[in-house]
């Protein structure tokens, strides 16, 4: 997992316990069957094969075989491989494969409730609320409304209108309640995001009525 913008490492896992110096090793990163990310060809970085969108954007970490790719967005989102081909009398032989999944992760903005109309709330009268999270990536799992009154807490779970943006490929996300506003109590109300069970969850500032 790597964040929007940031460096993503990915990792070759190779082990070398053959100790085989860099020099006789030929490492190339490819992308799906036709995108060449990183060569390191006999120990010295080659560019000429590389895919236009990878050029300057990636550096191997020689000791830790492991791939660097700076600025990474989410169309670098997929299956990496690294392959290390060991020079053998002459015609290179393959001596190590492995894949590596890159997942992107954007940060969503935290939750906020808005009133969907003004004017004085009375008693027993529907109240319309929105809540919206936007700038996230991937999309998230689900928007949950906490409503808590004395010592109890009520989970609703509307639906959730998702869109995505064209260009930045990231989420913007909104749900709305209808509520009835209480007589007596005062009610807290909150919205939860769900993003998923690694990501957690964000929780808007809490609305009083």
């Amino acid at each position: 997992k790597s964040f929007l913008n940031h460096t993503a490492y990915l990792s070759c896992y190779f082990p070398n316990t053959e100790k085989t110096d860099i020099k006789d090793l030929r490492v190339f990163w490819q992308k799906g069957v036709d995108e060449v990310v990183h060569e390191v060809y006999y120990g010295q970085e080659k560019h000429d094969n590389l895919s236009p969108k990878y050029i300057n954007r990636t550096k191997m970490d020689m000791d830790k075989w492991t791939l660097q790719l700076l600025h990474a967005g989410i169309v670098d989102e997929g299956q990496y491989m690294c392959i290390i081909q060991h020079r053998d009398k002459g015609s290179p032989k393959v001596i190590h494969a492995s894949e590596c999944l890159l997942h992107i992760i954007a940060n969503y903005s935290q939750p906020e409730i808005a009133r969907l109309h003004t004017g004085e709330l009375k008693p027993n009268e529907y109240l319309n609320l929105s809540c919206s999270s936007s700038g996230g990536y991937p999309e998230p799992k689900q928007m949950t409304w906490l409503i808590s009154h004395e010592n109890t807490t009520d989970r609703l779970t509307r639906h959730m209108d998702v869109s995505q943006d064209a260009i930045t490929k990231l989420y913007n996300v909104t749900s709305r309640l209808n509520i009835i506003v209480p007589t007596k109590t005062l009610i807290n109300i909150s919205c939860l995001l769900h993003l998923g069970e690694q990501l957690g969850s964000l929780v808007s500032m809490p609305l009083g009525i």
